[in-house]
Order: structure tokens, then sequence, then C-alpha cells
């Protein structure tokens, strides 16, 4: 059963004592913090080889002041304790791999599979710590970057429609006339159009409203590079939520690669260049259908654990306290 971060401001709201200090005493006296085996060295890693499983996660989180750690979990834990494996500062993968080699290497080569993001760090990190696992880039950081891409076609259309609203209404001003904007069907203008359409693009097109199905019409018949783009995002969505094999998926890559090529869109390009690169790491996604899921999920309980303390003032007992909960067990 996962345990719910408690704080002292919550103590307080519903025992009546002194928040100050009960969070003071209990940081020197009850939590055992400083007697804490890990205290010396917690501020630049964090390793627990014990919770090792054959499924881990990699991936990075900003804990305070946008400085970044490096967080390894143990995927079969789903988020509940013993499910921290790691956690060091920074994400330069020549500190991490020095901080998990205090893993055991019979440990470290007992590892079947790690999921990780685009980052090149990240591989070199799963490539010289865990040799025999596979890697397998999570098929969402692939997808936000087609989205990306539609979204900055659109947000640089959205720039010219504003430009070319400002110079109407310019142009009014010097004629003493009044200025009128013109308006598509569904009442927005062109500048509207472009920034109501924002999260439709993100949608698949069974899921839109009326009135984003409206809107859509609109906007790719006055933007058919958007419709094109759009397109090539949503398709490379639906190689990814097929339940196919490697081989097959492998064909359907190749396919859209053509598509975007024959667009000619220089984001998309970026995009394709991006996965030759990684080729292999994505396609051995259809081998378990794995993500990175549970590290986004592990460093969404981080924020929100931050949250609740209304920030972090004290690192290293941040630190205590997220191993409390996450790395012993309960």
């Amino acid at each position: 059963m996962e345990t719910s971060p408690t704080t002292c401001r919550t103590l307080e709201e519903y025992y009546h004592v002194n928040a100050n200090t009960l969070d003071k005493q209990y940081k020197d006296v009850l939590s055992g913090y400083r007697t804490w085996p890990e205290l010396d060295h917690a501020d630049d890693w964090l390793v627990f080889p014990e919770n090792t499983g054959p499924r881990l996660a990699i991936d990075e989180t900003s804990m305070s002041n946008g400085e970044l750690r490096t967080v390894v979990t143990n995927r079969d834990r789903h988020g509940r304790d013993c499910c921290l494996v790691a956690i060091v500062r920074g994400v330069k993968s020549e500190d991490v791999i020095k901080a998990l080699r205090h893993i055991p290497e019979e440990l470290l080569e007992s590892v079947e599979e790690v999921t990780l993001d685009l980052s090149d760090s990240m591989r070199k990190i799963v490539r010289s710590c865990f040799p025999k696992a596979m890697r397998v880039i999570d098929r969402f950081h692939i997808q936000k970057l087609a989205c990306d891409a539609v979204q900055e076609m659109r947000i640089r259309h959205r720039w010219d429609a504003i430009q070319e609203a400002n110079e109407e209404m310019e142009d009014a001003k010097l004629e003493g006339r009044e200025y009128v904007p013109f308006r598509y069907e569904n009442g927005d203008t062109r500048k509207e159009l472009l920034a109501r359409s924002r999260y439709l693009l993100f949608k698949s097109g069974d899921k839109w409203t009326p009135a984003q199905r409206l809107r859509a019409e609109i906007l790719f018949r006055e933007y058919p590079d958007l419709e094109t783009a759009y397109g090539l995002s949503h398709s490379l969505r639906m190689i990814f939520s097929k339940n196919t094999v490697k081989d097959a998926a492998r064909l359907s890559m190749a396919r859209w690669y053509d598509k975007v090529e024959e667009a000619g869109f220089h984001s998309f390009n970026v995009i394709a260049a991006t996965f030759y690169e990684h080729y292999d790491d994505i396609l051995n996604f259809y081998v378990n259908r794995s993500s990175n899921a549970a590290a986004e999920s592990f460093n969404a309980k981080i924020k929100a654990f931050r949250a609740s303390l209304r920030g972090i003032v004290d690192e290293k007992f941040f630190l205590f306290r997220l191993a409390k909960i996450y790395a012993y067990p309960h």
C-alpha cells in the first residue's frame, strides 16, 4: 500500500500543535535523519541496490531551483515502497555511472529492460551500467516531437496572422474608418482560429467536439500545410498504437519516412533523422510495449511532495524523506 507524504503543516491543522517546533523536533530527533547511514553523500548520490529489478526506468527530474537529478526506478514496484533504485545529482553520464557502480555487478547484469527518453547521456548510462538490458525509448517522447513540430507551424502562422491584423488596423486608422476584422463561419478571426486550434491538433479527429471539427475544417482549408503536418503526427501516433510486431512496425515506420520526405517540412525531417539515430531502441517498444510512464509518474510524486512542503528548504532532508517513503520497505 502506498504511503502518502505527511507534513507538519497537516498535523498542525488536525492536532493543533506548533508546526515549526514539530518540524524541528521531527528532523533532529524523531526521524532518525541525523543518524541516517547515507547522510554524508546523500546530496550527491543515493543508491539502493536491493531495489534493483529486471525492469527499470531512468529519467531526469528537477528538485529545486531548476537543478536536475537523474532518477532510476524499479517499474515493477509501480511507484510504491522500494521503487527508488538511485537518485544522483546532475545528468552528467560520468557522475551517474560512477554512482550506479555501487550496485553489485551481478545485479547490474540481471537487468533485462530499461526505458528512457531520447537523451544521449541516458543511453550512455544504460549501455555502461546495464550491459545486458534492452533499451526502450519511450513512445510518448517520440510522439511529443511530432506534436511540437505541428505546434511550431501553427505558431508561425499565428504570428503572421497577428502581424496581418495589426497592419489592417493601422490602415483603417489612417483611412479614418472603423476596423472590422474578417470572421469565418464559426465566428473566429484568423488569429483567433490559429490560437484556438491548439488543443484540437493534439487530439485524434474522432475525439473532436462538433465545434472543434468545424474549426479544424476551416483551419485545414486555410492552411493545407497544417493539415499535412497533422496527418504526419497522427499517422505516427497510429503506428505506436497498433498492437503489432517489431518487423511490421519497422515497415510502417519506413513508409512514414517516405511521407515525411515527400512533405518536405524541415521539422519533420529533423525528427526523421533523430529516429534514424535511435531506430532499434525505438522499435524495442514493440517487444513488451513498455513505456517510461513509471518514471514520469514518479516525477509527478516528487513534485506533489515538494508542493505539499511549499518548496524545498533543506534538499538533503527532502531526499531523506523521499527515501523513507520510496526506497525502504514499509
